[in-house]
This record gives structure tokens, sequence and C-alpha cells, in this order.
């Protein structure tokens, strides 16, 4: 995370000057980088199916969807692999430099799956593992894209918004399909968008990230507003459908994305 220097103390009357390096952060001339990612407990993982529906309805209440992003430097992605014949699973997260989204950082974390394949109930099964690899980052994002729904869920709570109470951080749903409401056809072309509705209420959006594909959903996770959700989208996409972030935190997770950190990256370290 990114945090302008005049908003963490008196450092001086010449910040240009300033860069400081510690275990938790680093202060260059404009903004400091928060190091070592902290995740929340907000209740138990072991839990009934019943239980799971009543904390999504409970903690629903508690998103933000307020933008709470305004110059970020650091933008992640998460996304996690299906088990294998074993049962076992990969969780990844990337973190990338806005906006020329070289890698910076990327962590894994793999175990076994516990909690069972439930439609609308899947934060309860991924969320264990996205947040084991994310406890591993050096570098806490200012973004962070996941892939999975937002609001645009039954409950108005799915993994992106779950992931983001757990971090407290601004998240964004880019999911690959609509798990509930509708939208009307939107244009072929790339930036072209249709609102997702469901029972009357606006929970997301259809968004085109390239000519000639089919659109991905996004939706507000935490501390992010729909109309910004998809600018940073749209901002964060480098040719391909799924936006950049979360198409690199794809690879990680299936063990096809190893590459070390870019020469400009290294300055976050």
């Amino acid at each position: 995370m990114v945090v302008p220097f005049w908003q963490i103390g008196n450092f001086g009357k010449n910040p240009r000057s300033l860069h400081i390096a510690t275990s938790k952060f680093v202060i260059t001339s404009e903004c400091f980088i928060i190091r070592d990612m902290r995740v929340q407990a907000l209740h138990r993982w072991e839990v009934s199916v019943a239980r799971a529906r009543q904390i999504q309805l409970s903690l629903a209440k508690r998103v933000v969807t307020k933008s709470q992003v305004t110059n970020p430097r650091l933008v992640a992605g998460i996304d996690i692999s299906s088990p294998d014949a074993q049962g076992v699973a990969r969780g990844a997260a990337v973190v990338l430099c806005y906006p020329e989204l070289s890698i910076v950082e990327i962590k894994v974390a793999e175990d076994k799956i516990e909690f069972p394949y439930i439609p609308g109930l899947l934060s309860f099964r991924e969320s264990p593992l996205i947040l084991a690899a994310c406890e591993k980052l050096r570098d806490v994002p200012d973004l962070v894209l996941i892939d999975g729904q937002g609001i645009a869920h039954p409950r108005r709570f799915g993994l992106a918004s779950h992931v983001g109470l757990f971090l407290d951080l601004p998240t964004i749903g880019c999911a690959k399909s609509i798990l509930c409401g509708q939208h009307r056809p939107l244009g072929k072309e790339a930036g072209s968008h249709a609102e997702l509705l469901d029972n009357g209420d606006l929970i997301g959006a259809a968004l085109r990230t390239k000519s000639g594909v089919k659109p991905i959903y996004v939706s507000v996770g935490h501390k992010i507003d729909l109309a910004s959700a998809l600018q940073w989208v749209i901002n964060c996409c480098r040719g391909y459908r799924i936006p950049e972030p979360t198409r690199l935190a794809h690879l990680a997770a299936g063990g096809m994305l190893t590459s070390k950190p870019s020469t400009q990256a290294q300055l976050f370290h």
C-alpha cells in the first residue's frame, strides 16, 4: 500500500531527498510503501453450510461501496487453481507496479481444500488458501483484483468481498461468468459495458475488455464503487480478455509463472 508522505508525520522540509527503508515500510520522495500483509480473523472457516450463509449475510453489511483508491502504485491479482486428484490446490497473489504492471512479487500457498463445492459459498472453499498466499506478501497493494464475484452474489457477498474484508483493502470482483443477475446486450468494442441487475439491484456490470471476446463481470468487492472498479479494470487490461493482475495470478496458481521481479519493480524491495 502506498500513502503520501505528508500523511504520516513530519519528515522534514526536504522530502525529495528522503529515501528510508525499514522492515515495515519504504519512504521515497513522494510516498511510503507499507510492508507485510496483515490478515484479520473475522471468523472460523470450519463451519456448517447454514452457518456459512449466515456469516455472508452478516458480513455483507460491512462492505464499503465508496472508493478509497486514488493513486495506486501497487496492484495485485488473486486466483486459485482447481484441486488436483488429492484435493490439493494452490492460491496465488501477484503484486504489480502500476501503471507499468511489471511484477514486484509472487506468492503462493498450497494445501488441501476442505470445504465442499457449493455454488454461492466458494469463498469458504477458496479464501483460506488465498489469504495464506496473501499473508506471505512483503508489499501491501493499494488495490486487489480477484478472479470471482464481489457483491454480484445472491447474498451480496462473494469471494472478492470476503477477501476484501479480511485484508481490509480495496478489492474488485472480476468474474468470467454470471452467478446471478441479468444485463442488456453490450457493444462489440472494447470498453463497452452494461449494468448487471438482480431483482432491481445494481450489483455489477458486464464489461467487454477486448473486441470480439466474451465480456467479464465486474463488481464491487470492498472499498470501491462500481464506476471506479470498471475504470481500474480497463486500465489493467493488456490485450487479453482477463485483466493482467488476475491473468498473471491464474498463471501463478497453475504453476506457470515463476518470473523474477523486473529491475524497476525491485525499487519496492
